[in-house]
């Protein structure tokens, strides 16, 4: 028997849990990033108005999480959600708890009025996207990325 899953908001008590599966996340996108970075973005997504975060919890241990925001678009007047960070324990993945955290960002964007939710992933991410093939449509922009201290080619 599986027990339960529940989606809830993040909450100051779960750094300690939160953050294993931060690292789990950098690791997995073969990230490094400064402590300041993590300690600023916890912060972030405790606080009004910036970035928010869900998390999936089973029998009082986190097993996921997702980060979000809503921010204004040039193309609408109703705000739109970039669904930035989705994260699964790799031990129990394939189970419906991904889902089920695309689905609280979809109920939160629209409690905030925005008109949709998109993300990225990386095109070889083949286990993400087969959830993704199901939860969302795949869309044909091409993304680009310049890092300012970066020199072009």
């Amino acid at each position: 028997m599986t027990s339960e899953i529940e989606i809830r908001p993040l909450r100051r008590d779960d750094r300690a849990q939160w953050e294993a599966l931060w690292q789990g996340y950098l690791t997995f996108y073969e990230q490094t990033l400064a402590q300041e970075i993590t300690d600023t973005l916890f912060e972030r997504l405790l606080g009004e108005g910036y970035h928010d975060a869900l998390v999936a919890e089973r029998e009082g241990k986190l097993v996921g999480f997702v980060h979000y925001l809503a921010h204004a678009s040039t193309w609408a007047i109703a705000p739109t959600c970039y669904l930035e960070d989705l994260y699964v324990d790799a031990s129990i993945r394939g189970g419906g708890i991904g889902g089920k955290l695309i689905e609280g960002v979809y109920a939160a964007a629209e409690a905030k009025g925005c008109t949709n939710v998109y993300w990225h992933t990386h095109h070889d991410n083949h286990t993400a996207r087969r959830l993704y093939d199901h939860v969302g449509t795949l869309s044909k922009f091409v993304r680009y990325d310049k890092r300012r201290w970066e020199e072009p080619r």
